[in-house]
């Protein structure tokens, strides 16, 4: 963990978002959200990930940010949002948001990694056959400006583990309410 006196990037993410007036298998149309939009004002749970249907972020850390949403608690600690990054596209980060039932956690595809890169959080996993992916990492935003932040250890290019310690929604909740 660690406290940043860090604005988040502005930067536009591409996004798919349903459409009802399209006809077709695919009612979806493309819109572009900059991260200011959504986190430019209020208080925000943001994390990050390797990868969207991965085995922890779909096991563990997604449904246990969607599950404290879905109970209430994060508003009792005014949290507006709470949003998952992954460096996937917007068609990967749909699927996976209906594979995962998600009702109350944003997914935000950063398909080319520039927000992920300006956080400082771009890492090469070409050992595992990924290319450039998000390292874990979790935060807790206010107004656009980054209030605390959770940081797996080991960040490292082709790392050979996959920390999952820090940016659990466990330790997030922890540090909400005490400080």
């Amino acid at each position: 963990m660690s406290d940043h006196d860090l604005k988040l990037p502005n930067v536009i993410f591409s996004t798919r978002v349903r459409d009802e007036s399209i006809k077709g298998p695919n009612p979806y149309r493309w819109e572009e959200v900059c991260s200011e939009e959504l986190w430019g004002q209020g208080r925000h749970i943001i994390f990050s990930l390797p990868g969207a249907f991965t085995p922890t972020c779909s096991t563990y850390q997604l449904p246990g940010f969607e599950e404290k949403a879905a109970d209430g608690t994060w508003a009792k600690f005014n949290i507006d949002s709470v949003s998952v990054i992954s460096v996937n596209d917007a068609f990967v980060m749909n699927a996976w948001a209906r594979d995962q039932e998600l009702e109350h956690v944003k997914v935000v595809p950063d398909g080319s990694g520039t927000f992920t890169r300006r956080m400082g959080m771009l890492v090469d996993k070409d050992n595992l056959g990924f290319g450039y992916r998000s390292w874990r990492y979790a935060m807790i935003v206010n107004n656009g400006e980054v209030e605390v932040m959770f940081v797996e250890p080991g960040l490292e290019d082709n790392h050979t583990d996959d920390p999952y310690v820090n940016t659990t929604p466990e330790n997030v909740l922890d540090w909400l309410e005490n400080n």
